[in-house]
C-alpha cells in the first residue's frame, strides 16, 4: 500500500551525495526527500515525518548542527534517529554532533556497507529487509549511475573553478573551504578517490592556524587537472 511507504530524508548542500543516496535507497521501497540546506530540511521533516534523516554537518547559511540542535527540541521531530554524514569526523566534531543528538557519524565517501550496517543498528535488520525490492543493480547499471554522478559534479565545477580561484587570491578561507569539502565528499562517490584525498590534504591544510596559500594554490591547480581529466572521460564516454 502507497501510505505504508516509510520516508528517508537526505539534507546535502550536495547534488551527487543526495543523488547518490537517493540511488542507493531506490533498491527499497522507500520515498527518499532531500533537502540542501538546514532550513528546508527542518521543513521537510515537520512535513513527511521521515523514519531516518542523513544530515551534513557543513552546510552554507543553515548548517547540520543547527538544524540538529532544532529538531532535538521539537516534540515531533525530536525522536526522529538521525545519522550525521561528514568529511569531517574528527573527534571534536563527532562528540559535538553526538552530545547534540546525533544517533551516528557516517564519513565521507558513503559506503553502502556502512550504511546499511548504521541503519540496521538503528532501527533493526527488518527496516532494511522488508523494504528490499527484489531485484538489484547489475555492475552495468552501477557503472551508469557512477557516470549520471560524474556528469552533475561537472556541471557545478565551473562557476566553482572560478570561485576558488577567486577564493585563494583574496585569501578567503571560509568560502575555499566549503568548495573543496564538497570535491572530497563526491570525489570517491563519482570514481575519482584521488579527487577526495587531495581535497582532504587541502581541508588540513585550511583548518590549520598557518596557511601557505602558495601550497594551497598548487593543490588547487591539481585539482583543475584531476577535473580536468574527469571531463575528458566523459567526452569520451559520449561519443
Amino acid at each position: 500500500m502507497g501510505e505504508d511507504k516509510q520516508t528517508i530524508l537526505v539534507v546535502d548542500d550536495s547534488e551527487v551525495i543526495r543523488r547518490s543516496l537517493k540511488n542507493f535507497f531506490s533498491d527499497y521501497n522507500f520515498e527518499v526527500i532531500t533537502c540542501s540546506d538546514g532550513f528546508e530540511g527542518i521543513q521537510a521533516a515537520a512535513e513527511h515525518k521521515p523514519a531516518i534523516i542523513f544530515l551534513d554537518l557543513m552546510m552554507p547559511n543553515f548548517d547540520g548542527v543547527k538544524m540538529l540542535q532544532v529538531l532535538k527540541v521539537l516534540d515531533g521531530l525530536k525522536s526522529i534517529p538521525v545519522i550525521i554524514i561528514s568529511g569531517n569526523t574528527n573527534r571534536t566534531n563527532v562528540l559535538s554532533v553526538i552530545e547534540a543528538g546525533a544517533e551516528r557519524v557516517m564519513s565521507k565517501p558513503l559506503q553502502k556497507e556502512i550504511i546499511v550496517k548504521n541503519i540496521n543498528e538503528m532501527l533493526g535488520p527488518d527496516f532494511l529487509s522488508k523494504a528490499k525490492k527484489a531485484k538489484t543493480f547489475s555492475t552495468s547499471e552501477s557503472n551508469d549511475i557512477q557516470k549520471k554522478l560524474a556528469s552533475i559534479f561537472l556541471k557545478s565545477t565551473l562557476v566553482k573553478k572560478e570561485v576558488i580561484t577567486e577564493a585563494i587570491s583574496s585569501h578567503d578561507r571560509e568560502t575555499l573551504k566549503y568548495i573543496i569539502h564538497e570535491f572530497k565528499g563526491a570525489g570517491s562517490t563519482i570514481g575519482y578517490p584521488k579527487l577526495t584525498l587531495l581535497s582532504g590534504v587541502i581541508e588540513d591544510q585550511l583548518n590549520g592556524t598557518k596557511i601557505s596559500w602558495d601550497q594551497i594554490n598548487m593543490m588547487c591547480n591539481q585539482v583543475f587537472s584531476i577535473i580536468k581529466e574527469i571531463e575528458e572521460a566523459n567526452t569520451v564516454e559520449e561519443k
